[in-house]
């Protein structure tokens, strides 16, 4: 095997995701690294975006263009079912598991809206996180861990991911302190 092919073989490493649910707001942010093996290949990527005339924020973790094609996917669901995004995503969810083509895909999707917070995989899962905190990707643990346990001291959402994202970035080689965060108020 060359060096080029291992290189090429290597799994695509480098995001975390996280979204955290307060009162008054929900937030989802995501890091910028994108490595494959042990080679940062971009430091700023942005994982996390609006979605239904900014009305649902999403962010991945996986391979770029599978995410993207989630995401578009997504937004098509969203249209479908007006904006109800338990619905779309139980139908998405249905199509990942299903459609030989999107079987292969390799993400995970953390969705928001004003009501709910949801995980999406591949699987066919869609969940909704305990405490209305979530977290994917390569530092997620550790970001999940973090925020959990600054839940109970800190009630602003936007600080308390900021917080526990640099801890996953202090942490996890595959993780980086480029933020990209996207916050819709809810009704508190």
């Amino acid at each position: 095997m060359t060096n080029n092919h291992a290189q090429s073989a290597a799994p695509w490493h480098g995001t975390t995701i996280l979204s955290a649910r307060t009162e008054g707001k929900v937030v989802v942010i995501g890091d910028g690294q994108v490595s494959m093996g042990q080679t940062v290949m971009k430091p700023n990527a942005r994982k996390v975006r609006r979605l239904h005339d900014g009305s649902v924020i999403g962010g991945f973790a996986g391979a770029t263009a599978d995410a993207f094609t989630l995401f578009e996917r997504l937004e098509a669901k969203l249209e479908r079912h007006n904006g109800q995004l338990l619905r779309a995503a139980v139908e998405l969810a249905k199509d990942w598991r299903t459609d030989k083509y999107l079987r292969n895909l390799e993400a995970m999707m953390i969705v928001a809206d004003k009501e709910v917070t949801l995980v999406i995989t591949g699987n066919g899962d869609v969940l909704e996180p305990k405490g209305g905190i979530a977290a994917i990707g390569s530092g997620g643990n550790y970001a999940l861990a973090a925020a959990t346990a600054l839940a109970e001291y800190e009630k602003d959402a936007e600080i308390l991911v900021r917080k526990a994202m640099q801890v996953a970035a202090d942490i996890c080689v595959y993780t980086n302190d480029q933020f990209t965060q996207e916050t819709l108020e809810t009704q508190a």
